[in-house]
């Protein structure tokens, strides 16, 4: 093999440049020393990104899911190469100072996998995520690199089952809420946290990773329905396997993610969202991934999406019905064909089969007659879209609400201020908070955080405490998808950079206005200058280590938060 120099052949961009010719020799002999044959230095080399981690159940499962796509990848002609990058928990993490590392992940698993497979030199992607920064992050890899790549989602869990209903994550987190209001015994706390997570797989409503895997299907990167599997299942089994397959096609034809991941592209994920009652977080995901593409993706997109398509889900958190249920009926291709045929997708839109959309969904069959999951588009749950972005003197630069329509338009209150997560949810499980405020949660965005942690814990508080109705709570954090209620997160600018969050004060009337989009500060503009005048920025929470580097890289939530603008 080392006597002649082998053609680097159009399927070979990258791993040619490794492996061919006589001075290639040491990097063939470390090849050599993980499974490589002389045969396979003449193959596409495809590297499969595994999240696999004992760390979560979301992720727990992985690894065999990797194998799948590796031997997809070679039986079809490839040569697979797993390599890890890694993950966290926000559920385990979440409501400690451990979630400010929760949205740092994606960008170390986005640099992960653009490391590694930039420095190996292979061909093409199979990327398999689970919990809910993998797949932003392995997307944001793809754009990237722009290697022809297929993401595979690691599939929802199955529901755990408490007095005859189903429950999940969420359904732990507000019976904490539940548990302080006396409202359950600790016995009852306990059963819920023993049954709620059944096995492998990812948090099971409409909450961020079935949101973000959703999305990345109608984007078109990842295959018909691999969004709606359950983890374990034959038909994830065999995703994941079509999936090595595919980006072997996707090579021979050249089809790179910049190819797929177009505008058109992005309004079709933000369209799935919106008809499926997504999580706030895909707003923030959607935009970095867009970013890493060179596609201008901003709020008002989901603005303009969000007034054409409305909400047809009736999934968790503040809907009846779990993902396996949505599973169960036939997944998300018979909501796209619906779209589709009311001119609310763009069928020409290029996929990673090597088909258009319409083309992908040309033979999808409807769903069942008596499904109460997908509701006709004549009966919606909400008519517009339920991601609505809100301005005015307290988000000069956006807000995200997610107003799901059981809520209301519109809520007026006092403000009660607090400086972190952990003092808000002291409050709320002692009793402090009372109907008619709006719980103010500041210092926790992007840089303020640092990290822009997720407020499930104090909007799992609230509802468990039959609060839901009475109170909002707004902040220039991020929540959970898991979160519902009066809500809104991504104010901008934060109030680490001096935006007006940061000079409310207690007593302050707030005014959260749905369908006028705006969140405002009702006080006089002479009076928010004054106190803009005088404020005075807290010092860094952290000097060091990846969140001191995060705080001085990363942009405003409006932007996508990300890291390399």
């Amino acid at each position: 093999m080392a006597s002649k120099k082998i053609k680097n052949t159009s399927v070979r961009h990258y791993s040619g440049i490794v492996v061919d010719g006589y001075d290639r020799a040491p990097s063939r002999a470390m090849l050599r020393a993980v499974g490589f044959k002389d045969k396979d230095f003449k193959k596409a080399q495809i590297g499969i990104a595994s999240t696999w981690s004992m760390v979560t159940p979301c992720n727990m499962h992985i690894d065999k899911l990797a194998l799948q796509a590796a031997s997809g990848v070679d039986k079809n002609g490839g040569k697979a190469i797993i390599f890890n990058t890694i993950t966290v928990s926000d559920g385990i993490s979440m409501g400690t100072e451990g979630m400010k590392y929760s949205l740092v992940s994606r960008e170390v698993i986005a640099d992960s996998v653009e490391t590694v497979m930039g420095c190996e030199g292979f061909d093409g992607l199979v990327a398999i995520g689970g919990c809910d920064k993998n797949m932003p992050g392995c997307l944001m890899a793809m754009g990237r690199l722009n290697r022809p790549s297929v993401f595979v989602y690691g599939g929802t869990i199955l529901p755990g089952c408490y007095r005859k209903k189903n429950v999940d994550i969420v359904s732990v987190f507000e019976a904490v809420g539940a548990y302080a209001n006396k409202k359950i015994s600790s016995k009852d706390l306990t059963k819920i946290e023993s049954c709620a997570i059944p096995g492998p797989g990812s948090c099971g409503g409409m909450y961020t990773a079935n949101t973000m895997a959703s999305a990345i299907e109608a984007l078109g990167m990842s295959l018909p329905n691999s969004s709606a599997q359950a983890a374990i299942s034959k038909e994830k089994t065999q995703d994941c396997i079509r999936a090595g397959q595919a980006v072997l096609n996707l090579l021979k034809k050249n089809i790179k993610p910049r190819d797929i991941m177009t505008k058109k592209a992005f309004e079709n994920a933000i369209a799935v969202v919106t008809a499926l009652g997504g999580s706030t977080n895909a707003v923030l995901h959607l935009i970095a991934m867009a970013h890493s593409v060179d596609v201008e993706l901003g709020l008002e997109d989901f603005t303009r999406v969000g007034k054409k398509v409305p909400v047809l889900a009736d999934l968790k958190p503040s809907g009846r019905f779990v993902m396996a249920e949505l599973v169960n009926i036939g997944g998300i291709t018979p909501l796209m064909k619906i779209l589709l045929d009311q001119g609310l997708l763009h069928g020409d839109c290029m996929t990673v089969t090597g088909k258009t959309v319409r083309e992908n969904l040309a033979d999808v069959k409807p769903y069942p007659k008596n499904q109460e999951v997908i509701r006709p588009l004549n009966n919606p749950i909400k008519k517009e879209g339920h991601l609505v972005i809100l301005y005015g003197n307290l988000a000069p630069e956006g807000a995200v609400a997610k107003i799901s329509g059981k809520e209301g338009e519109k809520f007026s209150g006092i403000a009660r201020v607090f400086e972190s997560e952990e003092d808000a949810l002291k409050n709320i499980l002692n009793g402090s908070i009372k109907k008619g405020d709006v719980i103010i949660i500041r210092y926790e965005g992007p840089k303020g955080g640092p990290g822009m942690r997720e407020m499930l814990s104090p909007t799992s508080a609230v509802m468990g405490r039959g609060l839901g109705k009475d109170v909002a709570l707004i902040t220039d954090g991020r929540f959970s998808g898991g979160s519902h209620g009066f809500v809104v997160g991504h104010i901008t600018p934060e109030a680490y950079v001096g935006g007006p969050l940061a000079i409310v004060r207690d007593g302050d009337k707030i005014t959260i206005d749905a369908s006028e989009r705006r969140l405002d500060l009702e006080i006089p503009p002479d009076e928010i200058a004054q106190r803009l005048k005088v404020w005075e920025k807290p010092q860094a929470r952290y000097t060091r280590g990846i969140l001191s580097k995060y705080m001085k890289n990363v942009t405003s939530a409006s932007l996508g938060a990300v890291t390399d603008l």
